[in-house]
Protein backbone atom coordinates (compact mmCIF):
# COMPACT_ATOMS: atom_id res chain seq x y z
CA UNK A 1 0.00 0.00 0.00
CA UNK A 2 0.94 3.57 -0.66
CA UNK A 3 0.93 6.45 2.42
CA UNK A 4 1.28 9.79 1.88
CA UNK A 5 2.07 12.47 4.72
CA UNK A 6 2.27 15.77 4.08
CA UNK A 7 4.37 17.78 6.59
CA UNK A 8 6.56 14.65 6.45
CA UNK A 9 10.26 16.17 6.54
CA UNK A 10 9.21 18.02 9.95
CA UNK A 11 9.60 16.50 13.50
CA UNK A 12 6.80 14.67 13.66
CA UNK A 13 6.19 13.61 10.07
CA UNK A 14 9.68 11.97 10.68
CA UNK A 15 8.67 10.41 13.62
CA UNK A 16 5.79 9.12 11.86
CA UNK A 17 7.15 8.08 8.80
CA UNK A 18 9.92 6.03 11.16
CA UNK A 19 7.43 4.37 13.31
CA UNK A 20 5.38 3.69 9.93
CA UNK A 21 8.39 1.61 8.50
CA UNK A 22 9.22 0.01 11.56
CA UNK A 23 6.05 -1.47 11.86
CA UNK A 24 5.24 -2.17 8.24
CA UNK A 25 1.64 -2.68 8.29
CA UNK A 26 -1.73 -0.74 8.15
CA UNK A 27 -5.03 -1.57 7.67
CA UNK A 28 -6.44 -0.17 4.25
CA UNK A 29 -10.21 0.63 3.50
CA UNK A 30 -11.22 -2.82 3.17
CA UNK A 31 -10.45 -3.74 6.86
CA UNK A 32 -7.22 -5.96 5.55
CA UNK A 33 -3.92 -5.23 6.70
CA UNK A 34 -1.14 -4.47 4.09
CA UNK A 35 2.16 -3.94 3.71
CA UNK A 36 3.32 -0.51 3.26
CA UNK A 37 5.24 -0.51 0.10
CA UNK A 38 5.77 3.33 -0.34
CA UNK A 39 5.76 6.21 1.99
CA UNK A 40 5.48 9.69 0.19
CA UNK A 41 6.67 12.51 2.54
CA UNK A 42 5.27 15.98 0.96
CA UNK A 43 6.71 19.57 2.64
CA UNK A 44 7.87 23.00 1.25
CA UNK A 45 11.42 22.25 2.18
CA UNK A 46 14.06 19.64 2.96
CA UNK A 47 16.21 20.40 5.68
CA UNK A 48 18.67 18.08 8.10
CA UNK A 49 18.94 14.86 8.00
CA UNK A 50 15.94 12.80 7.28
CA UNK A 51 15.35 9.29 7.47
CA UNK A 52 16.32 7.01 4.98
CA UNK A 53 14.75 3.88 4.08
CA UNK A 54 14.15 2.31 0.11
CA UNK A 55 10.68 2.70 0.65
CA UNK A 56 10.35 6.35 1.50
CA UNK A 57 10.23 9.56 -0.61
CA UNK A 58 10.49 13.05 -0.79
CA UNK A 59 8.82 15.79 -2.58
CA UNK A 60 8.85 19.66 -2.12
CA UNK A 61 5.94 21.56 -2.95
CA UNK A 62 3.12 23.72 -1.92
CA UNK A 63 0.08 21.59 -0.93
CA UNK A 64 -2.13 24.36 -1.86
CA UNK A 65 -1.37 23.51 -5.51
CA UNK A 66 -3.57 21.44 -7.34
CA UNK A 67 -1.77 20.38 -9.72
CA UNK A 68 1.13 19.39 -7.87
CA UNK A 69 -1.43 17.66 -5.60
CA UNK A 70 -2.88 15.37 -7.80
CA UNK A 71 1.00 14.29 -9.49
CA UNK A 72 2.08 13.21 -5.90
CA UNK A 73 -1.09 11.88 -4.40
CA UNK A 74 -1.62 9.77 -7.71
CA UNK A 75 -4.37 6.97 -8.00
CA UNK A 76 -2.95 4.58 -6.02
CA UNK A 77 -2.93 6.64 -2.49
CA UNK A 78 -4.24 4.48 0.51
CA UNK A 79 -3.60 6.34 3.23
CA UNK A 80 -2.71 10.36 4.00
CA UNK A 81 -1.43 11.54 7.41
CA UNK A 82 -2.21 15.37 6.86
CA UNK A 83 0.37 17.21 9.20
CA UNK A 84 1.25 19.97 7.31
CA UNK A 85 0.49 23.74 8.63
CA UNK A 86 1.38 26.88 9.12
CA UNK A 87 1.78 27.15 13.19
CA UNK A 88 -0.40 28.79 15.38
CA UNK A 89 1.71 32.73 15.80
CA UNK A 90 2.68 32.58 12.58
CA UNK A 91 -1.12 31.89 11.10
CA UNK A 92 -2.10 34.52 13.65
CA UNK A 93 0.58 37.11 12.32
CA UNK A 94 -0.10 36.13 8.31
CA UNK A 95 -3.96 35.78 8.37
CA UNK A 96 -3.82 34.92 3.96
CA UNK A 97 -0.86 32.65 5.00
CA UNK A 98 -2.98 30.79 7.16
CA UNK A 99 -5.84 30.92 5.12
CA UNK A 100 -4.23 28.96 1.99
CA UNK A 101 -2.16 26.66 3.83
CA UNK A 102 -4.41 25.30 6.25
CA UNK A 103 -7.56 26.27 5.04
CA UNK A 104 -7.01 25.76 1.53
CA UNK A 105 -4.04 23.50 1.65
CA UNK A 106 -6.50 20.87 3.26
CA UNK A 107 -9.48 21.50 0.89
CA UNK A 108 -7.15 20.99 -2.10
CA UNK A 109 -5.73 17.44 -0.32
CA UNK A 110 -9.12 15.98 0.36
CA UNK A 111 -9.98 16.88 -3.20
CA UNK A 112 -7.36 15.05 -4.31
CA UNK A 113 -8.39 12.33 -1.77
CA UNK A 114 -11.70 12.12 -3.65
CA UNK A 115 -10.48 11.63 -6.78
CA UNK A 116 -9.20 8.08 -5.62
CA UNK A 117 -10.96 5.12 -7.02
CA UNK A 118 -11.78 3.86 -3.23
CA UNK A 119 -12.11 6.48 -0.63
CA UNK A 120 -8.55 6.49 1.09
CA UNK A 121 -8.52 6.95 5.09
CA UNK A 122 -7.37 10.49 5.88
CA UNK A 123 -5.96 11.23 9.62
CA UNK A 124 -5.79 14.81 10.38
CA UNK A 125 -3.78 16.51 12.67
CA UNK A 126 -6.00 19.23 14.22
CA UNK A 127 -5.12 21.30 18.07
CA UNK A 128 -6.65 22.06 21.20
CA UNK A 129 -6.64 25.68 19.56
CA UNK A 130 -10.02 24.86 18.22
CA UNK A 131 -10.93 25.91 21.75
CA UNK A 132 -10.99 29.42 22.91
CA UNK A 133 -11.59 31.35 25.80
CA UNK A 134 -12.02 30.21 29.22
CA UNK A 135 -13.45 26.80 30.06
CA UNK A 136 -12.99 25.25 33.09
CA UNK A 137 -12.74 21.88 31.82
CA UNK A 138 -13.50 20.76 27.98
CA UNK A 139 -15.22 17.33 27.82
CA UNK A 140 -16.05 15.27 24.29
CA UNK A 141 -19.28 17.57 24.60
CA UNK A 142 -17.68 20.73 24.32
CA UNK A 143 -18.47 22.97 21.15
CA UNK A 144 -15.59 24.39 20.37
CA UNK A 145 -15.26 28.51 19.89
CA UNK A 146 -11.64 28.85 18.72
CA UNK A 147 -10.43 32.18 19.46
CA UNK A 148 -7.29 32.20 16.91
CA UNK A 149 -7.12 32.25 13.11
CA UNK A 150 -5.20 29.49 13.74
CA UNK A 151 -7.84 27.57 16.13
CA UNK A 152 -10.69 28.73 13.31
CA UNK A 153 -8.90 26.82 10.33
CA UNK A 154 -8.10 23.86 12.11
CA UNK A 155 -11.71 23.68 13.18
CA UNK A 156 -13.39 24.59 9.65
CA UNK A 157 -10.68 21.89 8.19
CA UNK A 158 -12.17 19.69 10.88
CA UNK A 159 -15.98 20.15 9.52
CA UNK A 160 -14.21 19.21 6.39
CA UNK A 161 -13.00 16.24 6.73
CA UNK A 162 -16.39 15.24 9.22
CA UNK A 163 -18.19 16.14 5.55
CA UNK A 164 -16.09 14.43 2.96
CA UNK A 165 -16.06 11.21 5.48
CA UNK A 166 -20.22 11.47 5.51
CA UNK A 167 -20.37 12.24 1.56
CA UNK A 168 -18.14 8.58 1.25
CA UNK A 169 -15.17 10.38 -0.52
CA UNK A 170 -12.72 9.85 2.11
CA UNK A 171 -12.84 7.50 5.70
CA UNK A 172 -11.37 10.45 8.04
CA UNK A 173 -10.40 10.84 11.38
CA UNK A 174 -9.12 14.11 12.96
CA UNK A 175 -7.54 14.24 16.10
CA UNK A 176 -6.73 17.43 18.45
CA UNK A 177 -3.52 17.08 19.60
CA UNK A 178 -2.53 18.84 22.87
CA UNK A 179 0.99 20.58 22.93
CA UNK A 180 3.95 17.86 21.95
CA UNK A 181 6.86 18.81 24.31
CA UNK A 182 9.50 18.12 24.59
CA UNK A 183 9.97 18.77 19.98
CA UNK A 184 14.16 18.50 19.41
CA UNK A 185 16.06 21.22 17.22
CA UNK A 186 15.20 25.20 16.91
CA UNK A 187 12.05 27.14 18.30
CA UNK A 188 9.61 28.06 15.46
CA UNK A 189 6.75 30.31 14.99
CA UNK A 190 4.51 28.27 17.14
CA UNK A 191 3.16 30.17 20.26
CA UNK A 192 3.41 27.09 22.36
CA UNK A 193 7.28 26.80 21.15
CA UNK A 194 8.48 28.13 24.41
CA UNK A 195 7.21 24.99 25.99
CA UNK A 196 9.56 22.47 24.72
CA UNK A 197 12.28 25.61 24.65
CA UNK A 198 12.09 25.55 28.15
CA UNK A 199 13.17 22.27 28.61
CA UNK A 200 15.19 21.81 25.62
CA UNK A 201 16.94 24.80 26.35
CA UNK A 202 18.49 24.69 29.67
CA UNK A 203 19.41 20.95 29.16
CA UNK A 204 21.80 21.93 26.50
CA UNK A 205 23.37 24.72 28.74
CA UNK A 206 21.67 27.60 27.28
CA UNK A 207 19.19 29.80 28.60
CA UNK A 208 15.88 29.88 27.43
CA UNK A 209 13.01 32.43 27.84
CA UNK A 210 9.62 31.72 29.21
CA UNK A 211 7.30 34.39 27.84
CA UNK A 212 4.13 33.55 30.16
CA UNK A 213 3.37 33.56 33.52
CA UNK A 214 5.11 30.19 35.70
CA UNK A 215 1.28 29.84 36.66
CA UNK A 216 0.03 29.40 33.15
CA UNK A 217 -1.31 25.61 33.04
CA UNK A 218 -0.95 23.63 29.68
CA UNK A 219 -2.23 20.52 27.98
CA UNK A 220 0.79 18.35 26.80
CA UNK A 221 1.75 15.29 25.38
CA UNK A 222 5.07 13.71 24.74
CA UNK A 223 5.90 13.09 21.06
CA UNK A 224 5.94 9.42 21.01
CA UNK A 225 2.73 9.48 22.73
CA UNK A 226 1.39 11.87 20.02
CA UNK A 227 2.94 9.56 17.24
CA UNK A 228 1.07 6.64 18.49
CA UNK A 229 -2.12 8.12 18.77
CA UNK A 230 -2.10 9.37 15.20
CA UNK A 231 -1.45 5.32 14.01
CA UNK A 232 -3.96 4.40 16.27
CA UNK A 233 -6.52 7.13 14.79
CA UNK A 234 -5.58 5.52 11.57
CA UNK A 235 -6.01 1.94 12.48
CA UNK A 236 -9.72 2.10 14.32
CA UNK A 237 -12.52 0.65 12.22
CA UNK A 238 -14.91 3.41 10.75
CA UNK A 239 -17.46 2.13 13.21
CA UNK A 240 -15.78 3.32 16.10
CA UNK A 241 -15.86 7.00 14.11
CA UNK A 242 -19.51 7.17 13.27
CA UNK A 243 -20.54 10.29 12.26
CA UNK A 244 -18.40 12.02 14.88
CA UNK A 245 -15.36 12.23 13.27
CA UNK A 246 -13.25 14.15 15.78
CA UNK A 247 -11.83 13.98 18.95
CA UNK A 248 -9.75 14.89 21.76
CA UNK A 249 -6.43 13.53 22.40
CA UNK A 250 -5.92 12.38 26.01
CA UNK A 251 -2.52 14.40 27.59
CA UNK A 252 -1.43 15.93 30.82
CA UNK A 253 -2.21 19.01 32.33
CA UNK A 254 0.93 20.58 33.55
CA UNK A 255 1.78 24.73 34.78
CA UNK A 256 5.21 26.03 33.76
CA UNK A 257 5.98 25.99 37.38
CA UNK A 258 5.67 21.86 37.36
CA UNK A 259 7.52 22.21 33.87
CA UNK A 260 10.49 23.84 35.52
CA UNK A 261 11.11 21.21 38.61
CA UNK A 262 10.29 18.36 36.36
CA UNK A 263 13.17 20.06 34.57
CA UNK A 264 15.15 20.78 38.16
CA UNK A 265 14.83 17.04 39.07
CA UNK A 266 16.30 15.86 35.65
CA UNK A 267 18.64 18.79 34.67
CA UNK A 268 19.60 19.90 38.36
CA UNK A 269 19.39 23.38 39.60
CA UNK A 270 21.91 25.04 37.47
CA UNK A 271 19.38 23.64 34.34
CA UNK A 272 16.41 25.55 35.97
CA UNK A 273 18.07 28.48 36.63
CA UNK A 274 18.32 28.78 32.69
CA UNK A 275 14.70 29.68 32.48
CA UNK A 276 14.46 33.39 32.58
CA UNK A 277 10.95 34.44 32.68
CA UNK A 278 9.73 37.34 30.56
CA UNK A 279 6.41 38.61 29.64
CA UNK A 280 5.40 38.43 25.84
CA UNK A 281 1.73 39.59 25.75
CA UNK A 282 1.16 38.17 22.29
CA UNK A 283 2.05 34.91 23.41
CA UNK A 284 0.85 34.96 26.44
CA UNK A 285 -2.68 36.36 24.95
CA UNK A 286 -2.66 33.46 22.57
CA UNK A 287 -2.03 30.34 24.90
CA UNK A 288 -4.26 31.75 27.65
CA UNK A 289 -7.51 30.73 25.07
CA UNK A 290 -6.32 27.09 24.95
CA UNK A 291 -7.87 25.52 27.62
CA UNK A 292 -5.70 22.76 29.88
CA UNK A 293 -8.46 20.26 31.69
CA UNK A 294 -9.66 17.79 29.60
CA UNK A 295 -11.73 14.61 30.04
CA UNK A 296 -11.23 12.18 27.33
CA UNK A 297 -13.52 9.71 28.30
CA UNK A 298 -14.25 9.05 24.07
CA UNK A 299 -10.16 8.70 23.66
CA UNK A 300 -9.70 6.59 26.61
CA UNK A 301 -12.32 4.06 25.73
CA UNK A 302 -11.20 3.52 22.40
CA UNK A 303 -7.60 2.60 23.52
CA UNK A 304 -5.46 5.80 22.99
CA UNK A 305 -1.84 6.78 24.82
CA UNK A 306 -1.29 8.89 27.37
CA UNK A 307 1.76 9.88 29.51
CA UNK A 308 2.44 9.15 33.07
CA UNK A 309 3.56 12.28 34.10
CA UNK A 310 5.27 15.16 33.12
CA UNK A 311 8.90 14.02 34.73
CA UNK A 312 8.58 10.72 32.50
CA UNK A 313 8.54 13.48 29.14
CA UNK A 314 11.39 14.84 30.39
CA UNK A 315 13.36 12.07 31.70
CA UNK A 316 12.45 10.48 27.95
CA UNK A 317 13.63 13.65 26.00
CA UNK A 318 16.81 13.65 28.62
CA UNK A 319 17.70 9.72 27.57
CA UNK A 320 17.73 11.11 24.03
CA UNK A 321 20.71 13.39 24.23
CA UNK A 322 22.86 10.61 25.44
CA UNK A 323 21.69 8.11 22.58
CA UNK A 324 24.34 7.42 20.38
CA UNK A 325 23.77 9.15 16.69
Amino acid sequence: MKVVVTGGAGFLGQMLIRALCERGRLTRSDGAQYTIEQIVSIDQAQTGRLFVDERVGYVVGDIGNAQFLSHVLARDTDSVFHLAAVVSGAAEADFDLGMRVNLDGTRAVLECCRAQPGAPRVVFASSVAAFGGPVPMVTDDTYPRPATSYGVQKLVAEFFVGDYSRKGFIDGRAVRLPTIVVRPGKPNAAASSFASGIIREPLAGVEAICPVDATTELWVSSPGAAITSLIHAHELAPDVWGTQRVLNLPGITVTVAAMIDALRKVGGDAAAARVRMQRDEIIRRIVDTWPARFQTIRANAVGFAQDADFLGIVRAYAATLKAPA
